[in-house]
């Protein structure tokens, strides 16, 4: 049957192969996979559904999706890895490598701040469109020279798409490289990793279209916004459908169109959860990756309107959203993926598919694997 589920799952952990399965029985899934990585090994690597809303392609075990706002996830740890090599620091003002950023009072915020979201750059001040933000030197220059919407480090306001920008231009004049080039040459290509930001016209047999039911749209948002929310929303407008056009694929933003899988996310992170190895080279350290998930700031964030914990680009557990640790990390995407690292437990968890969801927290697919997960862990 085209698109039945396929992979394996470690016996221990049948009740997350189940809750992966009721996905598409239960809670609309279209196409997705799942993966979980303990103590480095792969435990559960599934995969089913199709690629397409009209059911033609099968999704398979090498296929890749868009992941939204989890490719955070994946931009966090690589400035976690520029600390870690002694690259840079997160108490490091963004302006010592970026000195035009110093304009308009934004001298003080440090790489830490920054992807924290404390800066007060959550989009364009002046009218933008998402064109703008394809252009990388050109959004840069505009994010530089920008007076922030509200005093930095004075609260977080989530930088949906605007972090992208401002990480890929002070990652770039840290490292020489693109945070594309960086994680095709240090993560995907030594390890085999399904990673890219972006997506090559070569790969584009194995991506899975984007899947959005119409209440989704940004352009049906409710209208008593915050000027923070409005900049973010309507500044410009982000449609859930843009992954499905060659000019987003064509672009690098660290900050949303990451194109990869379960099993890609859970391998790297399962290295993160462990002893910051993968396939026995060295990604991180555990005192750098103390810094990079060590809270920033927590509160109600001015953007997303929800309480929110932020280290230096990673979502830091905030209610029970990714399970019972209270040490566990990750993030989430706009739809439903979600990349999980549990310290404690050792244990990475990564799920990705293309029917978007929306609950902007809470979605019911994302909780029961969570939930099932560490049912076969305790």
């Amino acid at each position: 049957m085209s698109g039945m589920i396929q992979g394996a799952a470690a016996p221990a952990l049948a009740a997350l192969a189940r809750a992966f399965k009721e996905n598409f029985s239960a809670r609309g899934d279209v196409g997705a996979s799942l993966a979980l990585v303990k103590d480095g090994e792969l435990l559960v690597d599934l995969w089913g559904g199709t690629l397409d809303a009209a059911g033609r392609r099968s999704w398979t075990a090498n296929s890749v999706v868009n992941v939204w706002s989890t490719t955070k996830a994946v931009n966090a740890l690589c400035f976690a890895m520029l600390v870690d090599r002694g690259q840079a620091a997160y108490a490091d003002p963004v302006a010592r490598w970026w000195p035009e950023f110093a304009a308009q009072g934004k001298d003080a915020i440090t790489i830490a701040m920054l992807l924290s979201h404390q800066a007060g750059l959550c989009s364009f001040a002046d009218p933008a469109v998402v064109e703008d933000f394809y252009d990388q030197p050109r959004a840069a220059a505009r994010f530089a020279a920008m007076t922030p919407l509200w005093p930095p480090g004075s609260r977080s306001g989530y930088h949906a798409i605007s972090i992208g920008n401002l990480a890929g231009e002070l990652f770039r004049r840290i490292e020489g490289r693109t945070l594309g080039a960086f994680i095709r040459e240090e993560l995907a290509g030594p390890s085999g990793l399904d990673l890219t930001l972006g997506l090559p016209p070569s790969e584009e047999a194995r991506r899975a279209e984007m899947i959005a039911p119409p209440e989704l749209a940004t352009s049906n948002m409710a209208s008593d916004l915050n000027p923070s929310q409005v900049a973010a929303y309507t500044n410009p407008v982000i449609e859930p459908l843009l992954p499905n056009t060659a000019a987003w694929r064509a672009c690098e933003l660290s900050s949303a169109n990451g194109f990869s899988n379960a099993r890609s996310l859970a391998r790297l992170f399962g290295a993160v959860a462990g002893d910051g190895t993968l396939d026995g080279r060295h990604v991180v350290g555990r005192a750098a990756l103390d810094q990079a998930t060590a809270e920033q700031i927590s509160g109600v964030d001015e953007v997303l309107g929800v309480p929110a914990r932020w280290g230096a680009g990673f979502l830091l557990n905030t209610d029970g959203l990714y399970g019972p640790q209270a040490r566990s990390f990750g993030h989430s995407g706009w739809g439903g993926s979600f990349v999980v690292v549990d310290p404690v437990a050792r244990m990475a968890l990564a799920y990705t598919m293309n029917r978007m969801g929306t609950d902007l927290v809470g979605d019911p697919r994302d909780v029961a694997l969570i939930a099932a997960a560490y049912e076969g862990l305790a």
